[in-house]
């Protein structure tokens, strides 16, 4: 895998990703390890914004057994944003490293230039910016605030840290052919209807020309193998005709 020099990037970690091996909820332990790759992350010159999803918490768990609806699931889940945020600064700051959680942000507010302000001053004073990306709206995912995100403070690459590797539904401990380097175009992952992200999502990260890596955050060191040229993942960009590759 070509070595690839990353001055910005967003990562997009999931809340389901943040459950380990819990049913639901947060695993203290996974949220040490996206903590500690953040810190060499920085080690190497690499800053990093962070947008935590929430759906572990709530959604399908206390709506679905209280009846509620898919709107009162997303305000649910936007309260568990700030709750997985709040983890990982906590995670953090224990590390040593400065970092800040900035508000879930309500719809008609996010493309706002003064959250984009907030956010860049933050980075500039060596901040790590955590973005509860909740929104309470059924319509714009965390994924589509994630891609927001890097567009608005100039990322170079949208990481997408999910429980496997890459956009296909397999378990690496039970297929290993599910883990691999690879690399899709855009137009392959909505022709094909590949599992990675909502396509608001795609089509905000196309248009910005900022590829979207999907990889294991269940790897430790995962992320910053990949910020180093290795690892495995998935790249989804149009920078190249789609090309296959076993291991990295």
């Amino acid at each position: 895998m070509t070595e690839k020099r990353y001055r910005r990037v967003v990562l997009k970690a999931s809340g389901e990703a943040l459950m380990g091996e819990q049913g639901f909820g947060i695993d203290v332990s996974v949220v040490d390890r996206i903590a500690r790759d953040i810190l060499e992350a920085r080690r190497i010159g690499v800053e990093v914004g962070v947008v935590i999803g929430g759906g572990n918490i709530f959604r399908g768990v206390a709506v679905a057994s209280k009846g509620g609806d898919r709107v009162t699931g997303d305000h649910m889940g936007m309260l568990a944003t700030v709750i997985n945020s709040l983890a990982l600064r906590t995670s953090l700051v224990k590390m040593g490293v400065d970092a800040v959680v900035m508000s879930a942000i309500a719809m008609p507010e996010l493309c706002e230039s003064f959250s984009q302000r907030q956010a860049m001053s933050y980075m500039n004073a060596g901040k790590v910016v955590i973005f509860a990306g909740g929104t309470g709206n059924p319509f714009f995912t965390t994924d589509s605030a994630a891609a927001l995100r890097a567009a608005e403070i100039g990322a170079d690459a949208l990481f997408k840290g999910t429980q496997v590797d890459g956009v296909y539904s397999a378990d690496p401990r039970k297929d290993p052919s599910a883990t691999r380097y690879e690399r899709l175009s855009h137009a392959r992952v909505i022709r094909d209807g590949l599992a990675i992200m909502d396509t608001a999502a795609i089509a905000l990260a196309r248009e910005n020309h900022i590829p979207i890596i999907v990889f294991s955050i269940h790897e430790e060191g995962g992320f910053n193998a990949i910020l180093k040229g290795g690892g495995h993942c998935t790249i989804v960009s149009d920078d190249a005709e789609p090309e296959q590759r076993a291991g990295a």
